[in-house]
């Protein structure tokens, strides 16, 4: 089967958030029905600069006219590193299939245009995160287990800010 993958601009917005909202769902376990309207809202934003200032490349791929899956990286710059001497990050996520197409190579190939699309920017630290059906894929790819790094969930300030109460 001969897949068609696009890079995505603005023009593909919808078809962007959508397919954002249904990894989301997917990887947290949601029914069908959690209200998602916030997550729209932001992701929209988010595509309508990330775009085109190319901070985010997106891929969608297509069986003629029938959308086959997506994914995307973000590109962020860090203090160098010794490991990282450019600093030069990116982030992959949104790598989907739909279920009709899965185990047909469209995630595999989908993440290799998105690697290469890093390492031509410069990057050599290249990170995700993985659910239990996506981590073979990672791994066949090359793609190991980090263990060192750790997370702070973080609630936002209020308008008052920092000890001002309301």
């Amino acid at each position: 089967m001969a897949f068609i993958y696009k890079q995505a601009t603005v023009t593909d917005l919808d078809l962007l958030t959508e397919t954002r909202v249904r990894v989301l769902l997917a990887a947290n376990g949601l029914p069908d029905h959690t209200d998602m309207e916030e997550v729209r809202r932001q992701t929209r934003r988010y595509y309508q600069t990330a775009l085109p200032d190319g901070s985010h490349i997106a891929y969608l791929v297509f069986d003629g006219s029938r959308f086959a899956g997506a994914g995307g990286v973000s590109f962020f710059q860090v203090m160098p590193t010794y490991h990282n001497p450019s600093g030069k990050k990116a982030y992959i996520m949104n790598v989907y299939t739909c279920p009709g197409y899965r185990r047909q190579g469209v995630a595999f190939k989908t993440l290799d245009l998105l690697v290469q699309d890093a390492r031509c920017r410069g990057v050599t630290a290249i990170s995700l995160e993985a659910t239990a059906m996506g981590r073979p894929l990672y791994e066949k790819y090359g793609f190991v287990k980090m263990n060192d790094e750790m997370e702070l969930p973080v609630q936002p300030l209020g308008p008052a800010g920092p000890g001002r109460g309301p």
